[in-house]
Parts: structure tokens; sequence; C-alpha cells
């Protein structure tokens, strides 16, 4: 057994899993959680607007990145011998000033963060999608879909990815281009043109049309998810591997994105750092069910369903230590 963590620092949440891996007699590894934790930081603040990281948003992460250093010495997690890995993704991507960010971690934890590609993490993502509730059982093509708040991946795939894009959109990035002046029909026209033009370019990547099962990753989904089954708290027994159907997967996009404060707060399942971007992810969200709906439909198998995965980038990264080379 060995005992790893895993860091997963995006756009607008930073995560820790600390878990423990076993080998198998099959030679596959078992990962066992010991703690999983996160907070929103919003690290990508203002970063597709100004290209650079916002030093109060540079500033909270690292704080939490300190938090995650004892959690890790006090697990008994040795970092130094490579048992941690620490993985940012599109903010941190597309910053100017990502050295600073990269040394601050670096001063603190003692190890290398890793500024992955659009590819990495898709791959990364699909793997620790495979863990989640009934992704043993599924056979077909899934489509893994993981919306963060600056990027979207979709990854196609059996077992192993055999077609992945990323395309830069997300809750915050959809949310800091057209919706800070409030969800007029102008706006949510132009968010939708928005992520419509980014999808007929990932469709150039990805097959859609393959699609067998459409399998959602992340934040924005899992929140999508929590109002479509009606919970009045976060419930991960509930929403992890939660079918249902695109009607109304649809229906609870369509209420979010159209919702108000008032609503949005009184949702338990609905962080406070998560409330001024979730109308932006669920747009999203629906754009691309509506888009994979549609290829499917055109390739004689329309899906009729969605599928949530609790297992996401964070699991993959913990999987990913126990590999020989990465």
């Amino acid at each position: 057994m060995t005992r790893v963590a895993a860091i997963d620092c995006g756009t607008n949440t930073i995560r820790l899993l600390i878990a423990d891996l076993v080998r198998d007699g099959a030679g596959g590894v078992r990962l066992t959680a010991v703690r999983r934790t996160n907070e929103i930081v919003r690290l990508g603040q203002g970063v597709d607007r100004t290209g650079r990281l916002d030093d109060a948003a540079l500033a909270r992460t690292l704080d939490v990145v300190r938090d995650y250093a004892a959690a890790c010495a006090e697990l008994g997690v040795d970092l130094a011998s490579g048992r941690g890995r620490f993985v940012a993704t599109s903010a941190t991507r597309d910053a100017s000033n990502r050295e600073d960010f990269v040394e601050g971690v670096r001063a603190v934890l003692g190890i290398e963060p890793e500024v992955i590609s659009g590819r990495e993490e898709a791959r990364l993502s699909f793997a620790g999608s495979l863990l989640g509730a009934g992704a043993a059982a599924s056979s077909g093509s899934r489509l893994v879909v993981d919306l963060g708040g600056g990027s979207t991946e979709l990854v196609l795939g059996a077992r192993a990815p055999v077609a992945a894009v990323s395309m830069d959109t997300g809750s915050v990035r959809i949310t800091e281009r057209h919706l800070t002046g409030g969800l007029t029909p102008e706006a949510e026209q132009a968010a939708r043109r928005d992520v419509r033009g980014l999808l007929e370019g990932a469709a150039g990547a990805v097959d859609l049309g393959a699609a067998t099962e459409l399998v959602g990753l992340a934040g924005t989904i899992t929140t999508v998810t929590a109002h479509a089954l009606g919970l009045e708290e976060f419930d991960p027994m509930a929403i992890d591997g939660a079918r249902l159907s695109v009607e109304t997967v649809l229906a609870s996009c369509e209420a979010i994105v159209h919702s108000t404060a008032a609503e949005r707060e009184s949702w338990g399942y609905l962080r406070p750092g998560r409330r001024d971007v979730i109308a932006g992810g669920a747009l999203v969200w629906s754009e691309v069910i509506t888009r994979v709906v549609a290829a499917t439909r055109a390739a004689g198998r329309p899906l009729a369903t969605t599928v949530t995965s609790l297992h996401d980038i964070l699991d993959g990264i913990a999987l990913s230590l126990a590999e020989p080379a990465r």
C-alpha cells in the first residue's frame, strides 16, 4: 500500500485527495480515499481579460496550498519521495505570470507543480471517471465531459481515450466574457453562440456521434444533477452514478441559467463561491448535451440519458502516481 496526495488546481477550485493505492492480484490499482477536500479560490479571476493571475487570487490559493501541505504531513504523505503530484490547469496555462505561482507552490510543498496541457487534463479526467459508480459495467464508447471554470474537456473512449479535445470555455470564462452585466437575452445569445462555435471545432477532433454514453464531471455538472434530483443538500451517494434523462437535465440547466440570486442562495448544494458562475456553467453543459444528442441522433443512436461521476481528474492524478513513469 502506498499513500499519495493529488492536488488539482483549476480556475475556480483547488482540491486535495489523499488516498491509499493498493495493487490487486491482476495488476490493477485500487484507490481508497483518506481525505478529500476542496476550496473555491477563483485563481482564474480575470485571467481571460488580463492574461495574468491576479495578486489577491494568487495569495488566496497559496494560503490553501499551505493548509494542504499541513494535511499531507498530518496524514503521513512524504511529498519529497515522489508520492505527491500537483497539477494546474486552464487558468495557470493561460497566465503570463504563471512562474510566480509555480515558484510559490514549489516553496510551500517542495515539489514541482505541473502546468499540464488540455490533452493531459483530458487523459487524467477520463482515467478518474472510470472509478465512478457504474463505470465498470458500462460498454461502448463513453464521452466524458470535464466542465471546469476555464476549460471543458471532451474525451471519447471505452477503457482508454481514443480522441480528446480541450475547449477554452467553462463556468468562470463564459461568465466573465458574456454575463457580468446580467443575463440579458443578448448576453445569453452571445454566450451560446460562443460555446456553439467551440463545439463546432471540437467535433472535428472528437466524433461526438460515436458516443454511447455521456458522462459529466466536476462542480457545474454535479450542481445541475443535484438540482435535477431535487436535493436539499449535496448528497454524494445520490449524485455519483446518477443517470438522468436528457430532458430532465436540460430542464434543470434552463432553470439554473435563468435563476435569481435568491433562488441560488436557497440551494443547499450550491456553495457561495459557485453561485455567481453556475448560470454560465449550466449554459455550457446544456449546449454540450444538445450538440451530442444531435450528433448521436444523426448517427442513428440518439442518447437519452446523461451520467454524473464524482470521480474525475483528481482521482486520475492519484492513480497516475502508481504509474512507473509519466
